[in-house]
């Protein structure tokens, strides 16, 4: 089963939507995992039945025994966060809780304790493209990360009989661009021409080089500003990354991603861009 994680240096390249053709027009037995957990959309565009919801518990926040508590007051004075609050008693704002655990080193009396909490859920379903593991990361939860990691394992589960796991990734990066390419054998990274994405495109060739993954590029809306493109094409050239597609600007990906589809289910430039660039990235891959 080859691995293939579709990234982006920079949000709005136009990452989902390729990952989203690719996985319409894949042909094959595949399984599909939505990394982008600050932000999943990939579920909008192929309407999955859910199959299964777990809780995840990331980070642990601090918890005041109530019963414990002397009111001395020393684990707020020493909480840099101000996560501490005093109401009829202590207690700590979950929201504020940075994790770092301090009031509980503090604390003369042991009345402060680590509690996991309940940062997002992660789900399984099924699509009419193979089986989907993705996931929500509540507002203001952290260790997204994590949870990526943990998606990508229910993705494996599901992925008996199938030739190729695909994962929209994250844009950027930190943390859960790391957990989403760690392990694959290749990444599409979408980029566009800007001068801004150029570099973003640069720092993110960097850090995949050390996970020793295959990298191919995608342009998006490669037609806007033919001088960038040309020099992304340039970078791509002298780092010897293949350029698998170049896909044209084209309205008809706005409408289609209104009516919650994929491009490639309707006939268009960019349609035609990506049914191409499915072609070439493929037999890179060495999938038929």
């Amino acid at each position: 089963m080859i691995r293939l994680a579709v990234v982006s240096g920079k949000g709005g390249t136009g990452k989902t939507m390729v990952a989203a053709a690719l996985a319409d027009i894949s042909g094959m037995p595949q399984v599909l995992a939505d990394c982008d957990v600050d932000a999943a959309n990939l579920e909008f565009l192929f309407h999955p039945r859910r199959l299964t919801t777990e809780e995840f518990r990331g980070l642990a926040a601090a918890r005041i025994d109530p019963e414990r508590c002397r009111d001395c007051g020393i684990c707020a004075d020493h909480c840099r966060f101000g996560a501490i609050v005093r109401n009829d008693a202590w207690e700590v704002d979950a929201l504020h809780c940075e994790g770092c655990a301090v009031c509980t080193y503090v604390c003369p009396v042991g009345a402060v304790s680590m509690k996991p909490r309940l940062c997002g859920e992660i789900y399984t379903s099924a699509t009419d493209r193979g089986n989907l593991a993705h996931a929500r990361l509540f507002p203001g939860s952290g260790n997204s990360g994590l949870l990526v990691t943990e998606v990508k394992k229910r993705a494996m589960r599901l992925a008996d009989g199938a030739d190729l796991l695909l994962a929209d990734g994250p844009p950027g990066i930190g943390c859960p661009l790391i957990a989403s390419i760690s392990g694959m054998d290749a990444v599409l990274i979408v980029t566009e021409p800007g001068v801004s994405a150029l570099h973003d495109l640069e720092r993110l060739v960097t850090v995949c080089r050390r996970f020793g993954v295959r990298i191919f590029a995608a342009i998006n809306r490669f037609d806007l500003a033919g001088d960038i493109c040309a020099r992304i094409e340039g970078y791509c050239e002298r780092e010897e990354i293949v350029v698998a597609g170049k896909i044209p600007f084209d309205t008809s990906v706005v409408d289609a991603v209104r009516n919650g589809r994929p491009v490639t289910q309707g006939d268009s430039a960019a349609g035609d861009a990506l049914r191409a660039l499915k072609n070439t990235l493929f037999a890179e891959l060495g999938l038929s």
